[in-house]
């Protein structure tokens, strides 16, 4: 398995041989170019560092290698130990720390540990600061510190529930409206720290919780993609409960989708949905999401008045469209909310909470209310790469195949039909293209999809 080095921070598998896996020494090597960058970035002397993981099997040995490294450095440490991605968020600004390190490899399985980067604000770093990072990494070029100018290790355990506390300040977030609802909701947290985040939350606004795979052990149970053919015990579980619905999160939690009433998939697309049409329903504005995820929300944002705007993937890079517009709230298509007034992060628990008072408020059930959203379909399939396939080369030609379609290229490709779409892009999180679709029907998605990929494979010859 190839280490796969991008804006998204270092992620590979565990075991092998340094520089073709995220081994002890590749960790190390990053986490000082980061600590290095940090130095030069931040001009102070005194620097601080929160450093959280989420609870797969390598994530001890990673934090240990990490922090480490930091100390090294002379970088003092927060350790957050067992956290989730949004909770190493909203505490680097808390701790007036000059940046995070999140260690996890969010949806992928349990062979993978990633380092992901985080600056003063809790928000990820811009393109041109991790190629900064790369190349210090690539030159080894560290000083690391004298006996008597080592950092040290302050770990805190609380950031959790701090974490809840400012999601149940929020202005939109009544507690007293959700208890009054007696919600009862199964939780599938993929044994990691959503086990331990989610259920906390709703136990703190009063709702029944029925655990499953809730116990932070890193043995995930299943895939942890939360997509439908990974979700069967959960699908069931909601139905022989009788709950209110489900939710699934992935390992690192920023990634949250349901489970209807009925045992069905609410959509991970439409998560965002869902939550956008409650926080527009309240505070007006405007939205973002990729060019990835469903016309559902831009149809949503229309019909409370405001204008959407469609972001390249990658969290950094819907974070900066948001700013850009000043959106109310915006996000990804994989269940991934962004809602300002609490941080510019995805963020499950805040999601979860939006959600909560949507259907507190609305009242009905959760089908009823999917059914409420315009109905889209999609396909979301992939082409495993080769190390001699020219993935930019195939994209070009692609571009070039549809040229009299409108068109996107500021991300790999994307094409817009009358009644559906198509997006191809290169991964930064697996050697992998991606092959996104939309339409009206799932059966339309799925052959969309299909052909695209036929025409992918006669372009490149594999």
């Amino acid at each position: 398995m190839t280490l796969i080095k991008s804006i998204s921070g270092i992620r590979g598998t565990i075991g092998g041989k340094p520089g073709d896996n995220l081994t002890p020494i590749d960790t190390v090597k990053f986490a000082a170019a980061y600590g290095t960058w940090l130095k030069s970035y931040s001009k102070s002397d005194n620097l601080k560092v929160v450093v959280g993981r989420d609870a797969r099997l390598s994530g001890e040995m990673i934090q240990n290698l990490v922090v480490s490294a930091l100390v090294g450095l002379g970088i003092d440490v927060i350790d957050l130990g067992l956290s989730t991605t949004p909770t190493v968020e909203i505490a680097v600004p808390l701790e007036k720390a000059n940046g995070g390190i999140i260690l996890t490899a969010s949806h992928n399985p349990k062979q993978w540990n990633a380092l992901k980067l985080l600056n003063e604000k809790g928000e990820f770093l811009d393109a041109a600061e991790g190629a900064t990072i790369l190349e210090i990494a690539e030159k080894e070029d560290f000083d690391f510190s004298e006996v008597d100018d080592l950092g040290s290790i302050i770990k805190n355990d609380a950031y959790i529930d701090i974490h809840i506390d400012e999601v149940l300040e929020l202005p939109l977030v009544d507690a007293n409206t959700i208890r009054k609802a007696g919600f009862k909701v199964v939780v599938d947290g993929v044994n990691s720290t959503g086990g331990i985040a989610i259920p906390k939350l709703l136990e703190s606004l009063g709702v029944e919780v029925i655990k499953l795979y809730c116990d932070p052990t890193g043995h995930f149970p299943h895939n942890p993609e939360p997509l439908k053919e990974h979700l069967g015990d959960i699908c069931e579980l909601v139905l022989k409960e009788k709950a209110d619905f489900g939710i699934v999160v992935d390992p690192d939690v920023d990634r949250l989708a349901f489970i209807s009433n009925d045992g069905e998939m609410f959509g991970e697309e439409y998560t965002l949905v869902a939550c956008a049409d409650y926080v527009l329903g309240k505070t007006p504005g405007n939205t973002v999401s990729n060019l990835s995820s469903t016309r559902a929300l831009q149809d949503i944002t229309l019909k409370h008045g405001g204008s959407y705007t469609a972001a390249a993937v990658g969290e950094v890079n819907v974070v900066a469209q948001m700013k850009a517009i000043n959106a109310i709230i915006g996000g990804e298509g994989n269940g991934g909310i962004i809602y300002p007034q609490s941080h510019y992060g995805r963020d499950s628990l805040v999601g979860t909470a939006l959600f909560l008072m949507l259907m507190a408020e609305r009242g009905g059930t959760v089908s009823e209310l999917r059914k409420s959203y315009p109905a889209y379909f999609m396909s979301k399939k992939k082409i495993q790469l080769t190390p001699e396939l020219n993935v930019d080369e195939v994209l070009v030609q692609m571009a070039e195949k549809y040229r009299e379609e409108k068109h996107s290229t500021i991300d790999g490709v994307k094409i817009d039909f009358a009644n559906s779409w198509v997006h191809l892009r290169k991964s930064n999180t697996e050697p992998i293209i991606r092959i996104y679709t939309e339409a009206k029907t799932q059966s339309e998605a799925d052959s969309l999809a299909d052909r695209i990929i036929g025409e992918i494979r006669e372009i490149a010859g594999i």
